[in-house]
């Protein structure tokens, strides 16, 4: 498991609102890029497939700073990838939220 510092702990648990407050049009294409370039590996409606199942209930017992942090910073020796050069933290984090809430795969 990843282990974090007392002080990125801190950050993770005290972030500000504007970590959430995404621009709608950015929201439609995050979640097109969880659909489509997450979907890759992890199934179209995020079930499973290379990599594990993202859906709610799999993410149970899961803690979100480990998701957020595996986002960031992938996983050596697997196929998932870091996505920090690509994606802000507050968007990894919202994205996190997104999957921990489960997706209406129908939109967008």
């Amino acid at each position: 498991m990843i282990k974090l510092s007392t002080f990125t702990l801190l950050y993770l648990l005290t972030l500000p609102t504007w970590a959430t407050d995404l621009p709608p049009q950015r929201q439609t294409e995050l979640l097109s890029f969880l659909k489509q370039d997450c979907g890759s590996c992890h199934g179209l409606t995020l079930q499973g497939g290379l990599g594990p199942s993202l859906l709610p209930n799999a993410l149970t017992g899961k803690p979100k700073e480990f998701i957020i942090q595996t986002i960031l910073k992938g996983r050596p020796n697997t196929a998932m990838p870091p996505w920090q050069g690509l994606l802000s933290e507050a968007e990894i984090i919202w994205l996190t939220d997104q999957l921990y809430k489960g997706i209406d795969h129908a939109h967008p």
